[in-house]
């Protein structure tokens, strides 16, 4: 098959999608009204609620969500065959993972910019945003400090890639200072400096990288970077979002919608043929990098560009409090998640054009490899043309950035260039999943001062500086140490499990918001997704832990599995008995909009007590 029909498809299918169901969304489901004062307007403090162009708001909402799911997921589940991850991917973006990210924005900037877990709290009740919070915010630190680890693994010992990366920091500041405080309100200009200066440093970077002292300057080992990046993740949760977040995230998105896009046309160009089948033998399990069955792991595996908890993370961390007007819920929540939708199916694509035994010799342990009696083809020489030993490097990262430059440099006037382009992917990689870094780690804050703030209030104070800093550090050393110990390397599969079914709560409590808002007969648009996957992520769970953990004697990860199953199984079944309640009210009230519900999510129980229900 020919990768320009998945290509043709994915434009396809998601430009509909956006112009149909986004606004079906937007205006039949949510009544998303300009006229509704956001947070960002009524709590504006110049520090984290601040009103924000819809442009770059994007681009902050879009780094942060695009991390390393939709890189690497794809990649990892092109074991099972091209098709099952295509269509994951473009009927899950459309149906699950758009309505999930645009509808948790939705809630939170409904419910002042909290998140998930205050949500839950007002929709469903105290038990269930209790145990959401703690829930959170343990998945929260096991994903930073497993995309940390991804970061680290993709720029030690790599000075082009750490040099080009490090150089985004300063740039953005820059950024910053010009469309705040010499330019206030110049996106254009602000950009222009921005992208300019980034198309410099990645044109400095192979010049660092050639230069003895400069390589050395640039030049970290693991240890030293998983000390570098907690340090960095603090500066960016402290720093006013103006200043180093928003505009390095924007910035970012340059980077990344450009690559993506130039891969697209280089694929176009060289009409790359997809060399793995569509359905492998190991679609019924027995592979050599992803232990299981398909089903369910297809769907917790390529978790960003089809579905993602993480998303809700971001949708009711940063961005909530930045949007300025609640039309742009759909450009940023819906439109976001297609464009990583897009990214993920180009990263599927670029794993697939190579020959099937290459891509499992890259992907899998040496001696799993061995075990499948496959040659390789044209692995010696791929490995030749990048500089590197390419085979054994497990993670999927290596493979995608083979499979990219593979696609670059067989463009004619690009030919001879594939180390070049393997270290830039490689670089582009590591910029990716940081973006999603700061921003999580800024959200985690947030969590840690809403928890705090119930035992000394002044933590829910975003403008108290000791709260900002004592919980900015508490977090940021959760998850570094993690990454310094390196032990979370093997709670991946627990991670991969977890994030879906922090996306099930979301859509859960998404489905009691919409209930209580009087949309029950648009319920469905959540409630689908979310039922679907319920016993997925419970299934992935089990065969975690019986085919997985236990017969490693991994016994801490597979109580960790238990605890998490546990906890959103009481998350689900508080949210079960409030839309059973809801269902009974029948009379309607009007909120502080003039808008007719069920219930006033503030007002949750004198709402219920006072109601007649129906018996």
């Amino acid at each position: 098959m020919n990768s320009l029909t998945l290509i043709f498809a994915a434009v396809c299918i998601f430009a509909i999608a956006y112009r149909f169901y986004g606004l079906f969304l937007a205006n039949r489901v949510m009544n998303l009204r300009g006229e509704r004062e956001t947070p960002a307007i009524a709590f504006e403090d110049g520090h984290d609620y601040l009103p924000t162009d819809r442009y770059v708001l994007f681009g902050h909402h879009f780094a942060a969500i695009a991390a390393a799911g939709p890189l690497l997921g794809p990649v990892l589940a092109a074991q099972f065959g091209f098709m099952p991850g295509a269509l994951w991917i473009l009927i899950g973006a459309v149906l699950a993972g758009g309505v999930h990210d645009m509808v948790v924005l939705f809630a939170s900037v409904r419910h002042q910019g909290k998140s998930l877990s205050v949500i839950a709290e007002a929709e469903i009740g105290k038990v269930a945003g209790k145990v959401a919070s703690f829930a959170i915010l343990f998945i929260l630190i096991l994903t930073l400090a497993g995309l940390s680890i991804a970061v680290v693994n993709a720029m030690f010992n790599s000075p082009w890639g750490t040099f080009t990366v490090f150089a985004t920091i300063p740039i953005a500041m820059i950024m910053g200072i010009y469309m705040r405080k010499v330019r206030p309100g110049d996106i254009r200009g602000g950009s222009l400096i921005g992208v300019s200066l980034l198309v410099l440093a990645i044109y400095i970077g192979p010049f660092v990288a050639a230069d003895p002292t400069l390589a050395a300057i640039f030049t970290f080992s693991k240890k030293q970077l998983a000390l570098i990046l907690p340090a960095y993740g603090f500066a960016a949760s402290v720093l006013p979002v103006w200043f180093l977040l928003v505009p390095r995230d924007y910035l970012s998105t340059y980077l990344k919608i450009g690559t993506i896009a130039l891969l697209a046309l280089g694929i176009v160009f060289v009409h790359s043929d997809l060399h793995m089948p569509a359905i492998t033998p190991y679609f019924f399990g027995g592979g050599p990098i992803l232990s299981g069955a398909a089903w369910p792991f297809l769907f917790i595996t390529i978790a960003c560009g089809a579905l993602s908890g993480f998303h809700a993370i971001i949708g009711t961390g940063t961005t909530p409090k930045m949007i300025a007007n609640e039309r742009d819920i759909l450009f940023v929540g819906y439109g976001a998640m297609l464009v990583e939708g897009f990214v993920a199916m180009m990263a599927l694509i670029a794993a697939c054009v190579l020959m099937p035994a290459d891509y499992y010799a890259i992907n899998a342990a040496p001696a799993v490899f061995a075990k499948l009696g496959l040659s390789t083809v044209n692995l010696a020489d791929l490995s030749r043309q990048v500089g590197e030993q390419v085979q054994g490097r497990p993670g999927g990262a290596v493979s995608l950035a083979v499979g990219m430059a593979h696609v670059f440099s067989a463009v004619p006037f690009m030919k001879g260039m594939m180390a070049y382009w393997y270290h830039f992917a490689i670089m582009f990689e590591a910029v990716f999943i940081l973006t999603a870094v700061d921003a999580g780690t800024r959200v985690g804050r947030y969590l840690l001062q809403e928890m705090l703030g119930k035992l000394h209030a002044p933590f829910t104070d975003n403008s108290w500086t000791p709260g900002v800093i004592l919980t900015s550090a508490l977090f940021t050393s959760a998850w570094g140490y993690l990454v310094y110990t390196g032990d979370i390397s093997t709670i991946w599969p627990l991670f991969g499990m977890s994030n879906q079914l922090l996306a099930t709560c979301a859509l859960i409590v998404g489905t009691t918001m919409l209930i209580s808002l009087g949309k029950q007969r648009y319920a469905w648009v959540t409630a689908g997704p979310g039922l679907f996957m319920m016993p997925i992520c419970m299934w992935a769970g089990y065969l975690n832990i019986t085919q997985n953990f236990l017969p490693q004697k991994l016994y801490l990860l597979a109580g960790m599995s238990l605890i998490l199953m546990a906890l959103m199984t009481i998350v689900f079944g508080e949210a079960f008995r409030r839309w059973h309640a809801l269902m009974r009210i029948d009379t309607t009230v009007s909120d502080n909009c003039g808008d007719l519900v069920l219930a006033l999510a503030t007002e949750r129980e004198e709402t219920l007590v006072h109601l007649p229900l129906q018996e």
